[in-house]
């Protein structure tokens, strides 16, 4: 299993980039990262000789402020697109980066392509949840296409279904449609009718429409919508699980010694909810409907969201799940997995 790597997208590249994908490339002997970007400052982050790990030197990187669409065409030998490429020439077998958004989303698309049967692939990203028996759930689209039609919404039910049983491991995912009630006839004029062909998608299990209010506490472990109202809702998710830890550290430090032993004796815990609450340990967002992984990680993120994104493509590549979603647009029989 070979990765492309945009190893200068992202405001900590390329050393964040590099770190974690040595301590990927270290921990699963299974996957050869390759790393695109300029070759001299790449090897200045590594010192040892790793057999699965390659560099592919590039002399251009699209910056976060290029125009999506007009940079990839323009600045052919960029990383990204020379990462994107080679996936599309089928040397890598997924992309990789956490530079300009628009700009992967555009390669995804453009370069790689779009599975036939798809009208626009989504933005999947996987979230926290504070239920006991569940762990995460999936939001998509989370901003690859502002304006979502019916038909999108009702595929990438299916999108996140076949990502939540084959990468997940769940065997019958509910999926959730989000709204502003429960109640059948909630909502504006898309998601009435989104509700109405989920409802008669038999590939997914559709259990109706969600409250944002609810998405924490396992209410599903899909949740569709379209691309604005879903990152708006990432985005607030992100903000408020970092505003909640900062309230609570500035709350026990801020109240005398009473409150700082008591917060020394609850060190352990809020460790614990800091990690339920950290989104990156879940890898980074899927633009699922392509002909291969294409993932995206947070412009900021350091060397651990690197790692385990990279855990999250080779679990993606091991469950074949595109392929079999390339098979299932195409009108083939999939084979029930073991």
């Amino acid at each position: 299993m070979r990765i492309a790597v945009d190893a200068m997208g992202g405001d900590n590249a390329p050393q964040a980039i590099v770190e974690g994908s040595i301590r990927a490339a270290k921990e699963f002997k299974d996957i050869t990262i390759v790393l695109y970007g300029k070759q001299h400052m790449i090897q200045k982050y590594i010192n040892e000789e790793l057999e699965n790990i390659e560099i592919v030197h590039t002399d251009e990187k699209i910056e976060s402020e290029d125009d999506p669409v007009r940079s990839i065409r323009r600045k052919k030998q960029a990383s990204m697109v020379m990462a994107a490429r080679s996936v599309k020439e089928q040397e890598n077998d997924a992309l990789f980066s956490a530079g300009n958004t628009g700009a992967l989303l555009a390669s995804g698309t453009l370069i790689i392509g779009r599975v036939k049967g798809i009208d626009r692939p989504g933005l999947l990203a996987t979230m926290p949840v504070m239920a006991d028996k569940q762990d995460a759930f999936n939001l998509l689209d989370v901003g690859a296409n502002a304006d979502s039609k019916p038909n999108n919404i009702n595929q990438y039910a299916t999108l996140g279904t076949y990502y939540a049983k084959f990468v997940r491991g769940i065997d019958n995912p509910r999926v959730g449609l989000l709204n502003n009630g429960t109640e059948e006839n909630k909502g504006n004029e898309v998601t009435k009718e989104a509700y109405k062909l989920l409802k008669e998608n038999d590939a997914v299990n559709f259990i109706g429409n969600v409250e944002a209010r609810e998405l924490l506490n396992g209410i599903a472990d899909v949740v569709v919508t379209d691309g604005f109202t879903g990152n708006a809702v990432l985005k607030t998710i992100e903000g408020t699980a970092l505003s909640m830890v900062k309230l609570i550290k500035e709350s026990i430090m801020n109240n005398g010694l009473k409150a700082k032993m008591g917060g020394l004796l609850l060190k352990d815990s809020l460790s614990n909810l800091k990690d339920v609450l950290d989104y990156s340990k879940h890898g980074g967002a899927v633009l699922l409907g392509l002909k291969a992984p294409v993932v995206k990680t947070h412009g900021s993120a350091t060397s651990e969201p690197v790692y385990q994104t990279l855990k999250q493509i080779r679990e993606m590549l091991s469950s074949h799940v595109v392929e079999d979603l390339v098979k299932y647009y195409e009108g083939e029989n999939i084979e029930e997995k073991e």
